[in-house]
């Protein structure tokens, strides 16, 4: 008995895993490691949702199983978000359900509305669950381009007409993790006009709905008229207050995708600690100066990574969202591939990144930054960086980096 499981085998290797290994084993030996590899805040929540939190796991009734759906005052205050930020109304009986996490929702969702050999079109690069979840369900993945402009919706076209059988469910990202691409409401537009032409489901995740930078907030898919007849859309608690670890999430939209989520949920949890959903209450309902000062503060730690990169020599694209810069790998060490030249940060710079492989196989040539460490920090990363490029500068050959990454 030692064949590997089925649908173990249909995972492909961990890219993270060996720069994660290296990570651990610098810091073991004692190194400072300046980690801007994983997206995990680095803030504390909101101090009075923290208070919540306490107060409610002080009451003894509170500890028993909770609803997998959500409470009901917490799907209330998710419609009243909705209407309140997107204009968007929402029945809190059957459009909104709580998830643990956006992460578990799209996965539990990809097994309730996936039989085995459908086609899933999916942006490459993108954040990995969004075709692992499918691929688990025993799908097969079709990669259409990440940009949200002609080229998606002309791939979108091409593999409706050239796919057999032919795709069932479209996943969207924006902003985009990992590439901190934005999507207009025009785009979202084209895309709800072609699912209902073509009867195809759309799994929208906006985790990052309330990082942005530009004057204009990303638009949710269910502002456009007829999208809940097709889309049904993800957001989360953990990016918009710094709740990552407490696992608090949403889905939103299409009853039918909804009830189907509801079902499934039910088979397998009892939902998120009552107390965490009493207190996501008290963050939705309560002031937003917080989510105003957190999105300030990544704008100001972009800022700072950018200008200290291109100190660097090396030029990365300003994010318009997300807490993530996607940067290309620098000229001189574009050659040995994301994993190679991040293993080689790590061990030269002290300076950990997430290589661009393993968001799929168009992330090659690229790693993404998180910005999840404050600006002294950031900038100790970017004076180390500088000094790593300047002691390979242009010289430098392939065999000769990649022997320094070993």
């Amino acid at each position: 008995m030692t064949e590997e499981f089925h649908r173990i085998r249909r995972l492909p290797p961990y890219v993270f895993a060996e720069v994660n290994k290296a990570k651990a084993a610098a810091r073991a030996a004692g190194e400072d490691i300046i980690d801007l590899g994983m997206g995990n805040p680095d803030s504390a929540p909101p101090a009075h949702v923290v208070q919540k939190l306490v107060e409610s796991v002080g009451n003894p009734r509170a500890h028993g199983y909770s609803v997998s759906r959500g409470i009901p005052g917490l799907r209330k205050a998710q419609a009243n978000y909705y209407e309140r930020r997107f204009n968007v109304a929402l029945n809190p009986e059957t459009e909104v359900i709580a998830t643990l996490g956006s992460k578990e929702g799209l996965a539990n969702l990809s097994a309730a509305i996936t039989s085995p050999g459908d086609t899933i079109l999916v942006p490459n690069p993108s954040y990995p669950i969004h075709q692992f979840g499918f691929i688990i369900a025993g799908a097969s993945v079709r990669s259409i381009p990440a940009t949200p402009d002609e080229d998606m919706l002309r791939a979108l076209d091409r593999a409706v007409r050239h796919s057999v059988p032919k795709p069932t469910a479209l996943i969207v990202n924006f902003p985009s993790n990992p590439t901190a691409f934005t999507a207009s409401l025009d785009f979202y537009k084209e895309l709800v006009a072609f699912a209902r032409r073509e009867n195809i489901w759309i799994l929208s995740d906006l985790a990052y709905a309330e990082i942005y930078f530009g004057d204009e907030p990303p638009p949710s898919i269910l502002a456009v008229p007829g999208a809940k007849d097709v889309a049904v859309e993800f957001t989360s608690m953990s990016k918009t207050y710094s709740m990552a670890g407490w696992r608090m999430g949403f889905a939103v939209g299409n009853p039918q995708l909804i009830q189907a989520l509801t079902r499934i949920k039910s088979y397998l949890d009892y939902g998120a600690f009552t107390p965490i959903q009493v207190a996501s209450v008290a963050a939705l309902n309560g002031p937003q100066d917080y989510v105003s000062d957190i999105r300030g503060m990544y704008r100001e730690r972009r800022d700072v990574l950018l200008r200290g990169l291109k100190s660097a020599g090396w030029d990365v694209p300003a994010p318009d969202g997300s807490m993530f810069a996607w940067a290309p790998i620098p000229p001189a060490f574009a050659e040995m591939g994301s994993v190679a030249f991040s293993k080689l940060l790590l061990k030269e710079a002290g300076v950990a990144v997430a290589p661009g492989l393993g968001f799929g196989e168009y992330g090659e040539g690229f790693v993404r930054i998180g910005l999840v460490e404050n600006t002294q920090r950031l900038r100790q990363a970017t004076r180390a960086i500088k000094t790593f490029m300047s002691r390979h500068g242009s010289g430098a050959t392939l065999s000769d980096l990649l022997g320094a990454s070993k």
